[in-house]
This record gives structure tokens, sequence and C-alpha cells, in this order.
């Protein structure tokens, strides 16, 4: 991985322990909408975790297969990584 695995995994632990936090929002009954803008924020943290991880990806892993004519296969997995994301 090509990524600042520091950074990658504290925002990863961030996110966990914000799910640890809704797990027990949601034993103790707390108000919906509180839950779910608990759960918005760990979302923005995961995809904050991929974006970096994808961005890495694209700037090592893509770039280099391109330079050494291999860059069909990296773009195909970006594509299908890409439509996933919808």
């Amino acid at each position: 991985m090509m990524a600042d695995k520091a950074q990658i995994e504290r925002l990863i632990k961030t996110a966990r322990g914000q799910l640890d936090g809704v797990l027990k929002m949601i034993d103790e009954d707390k108000y919906c909408i509180d839950v779910s803008n608990q759960l918005m924020a760990a979302d923005s943290i995961i995809r904050k975790a991929n974006n970096e991880i994808l961005r890495a990806h694209m700037k090592g892993c893509v770039k280099t297969a391109i330079e050494e004519g291999r860059g069909e296969e990296k773009i195909d997995e970006l594509i299908g990584i890409i439509e996933k994301l919808r």
C-alpha cells in the first residue's frame, strides 16, 4: 500500500471509535437523528481514508504501471472501484 499507513490507521481507528459510540447510543436508545449524525461522521472518515488510499494508488502503482506500458490493467481496476463508489 502506497498511502501513509499511520494516517490511514489513525482515520480508521477514529471511525471505529465512532462506530463503538453508535453501538452505545443504540443500546441507550439515543435520539435517532443523533445516531444518524454519528453514522455519517464515521462514514465521512472512512471515505476520507479510502480517498487517500486511492490517491496514493494512482500516484504510485498506476503511474508506474503506465510508465512500464502495463497501465490498462490498473485503469480497469480503477474503473471497477469508481463504479462501486456510486
